[in-house]
């Protein structure tokens, strides 16, 4: 089971994100608000498989899984000997737009948590303008960020640089230290400890099913939750008194 808030001993962490009234909070897409990572892990081995590159679901979650495409593709050239060409990248994305469209939901709970939100939110993503876009629309989360989204292709590094953080904030006008950041992966954790910004890890998507707490918490260096009802009881300052 994903790590629940209750399953993790009270910290010094713990109290500070108490006690903090960030003025914005920025979520990661993929697997914190949409459920996609399963969806696009499944299409990314197919799609190898395809061109006889044989990898698993372990090898997806632990070199690709929050990573921009630069960054998988320049993996997979490294690992196996193969550099994923504009051809490779159409038909990957294609595929998975098209599994996108039947299958793709939002991580449970995420609406009311957004509902209840009084500070600002926006999205800073790995993914491409078109994928993240077409993620929010077809779960119907859209309209809580409107144009407030960013993806790696307006930065020159990816997670786990700073760099998106950093320029999320400044095209947001919020300091550093008062963002929280909402990450899955390990890239995006280190990305926004990097950016000098508060950070806690949702384990409830599909794709962390199954690992230990202590493999969830990073043995103990981030806080972590699995249900959203969760966040308003860790960050109090961020939400409604009517919706914890």
């Amino acid at each position: 089971m994903p790590c629940a808030i209750e399953d993790i001993p009270s910290t010094a962490e713990a109290a500070k994100l108490k006690t903090f009234a960030p003025k914005l909070i920025i979520f990661d897409c993929d697997g914190v608000l949409v459920d996609s990572e399963v969806i696009s892990a499944n299409v990314l081995i197919d799609a190898l498989a395809s061109i006889g590159v044989v990898v698993d679901f372990a090898h997806v979650q632990a070199h690709f899984l929050g990573r921009s495409w630069v960054t998988v593709a320049a993996e997979i050239r490294s690992t196996h000997g193969y550099l994923p060409g504009n051809d490779f990248e159409e038909m990957y994305r294609s595929e998975l737009l098209k599994r996108f469209e039947r299958e793709l939901v939002p991580t449970q709970g995420v609406v009311t948590l957004l509902q209840a939100l009084t500070v600002g939110a926006c999205v800073a993503t790995s993914s491409t303008p078109k994928r993240v876009n077409r993620s929010l629309e077809l779960t119907g989360l859209s309209e809580f960020f409107g144009a407030d989204v960013f993806t790696a292709s307006e930065v020159e590094r990816g997670k786990p640089a700073p760099d998106l953080f950093l320029h999320t904030a400044s095209r947001m006008q919020v300091a550093p230290s008062q963002c929280l950041v909402i990450e899955d992966s390990v890239p995006g954790i280190q990305a926004a400890i990097n950016a000098g910004m508060p950070v806690v890890r949702f384990t409830g998507g599909s794709h962390l099913q199954g690992l230990s707490d202590n493999v969830l918490t990073m043995d103990g260096q981030v806080r972590c939750f699995d249900k959203w009802q969760h966040f308003s009881e860790m960050v109090p300052h961020a939400t409604s008194r009517t919706n914890r």
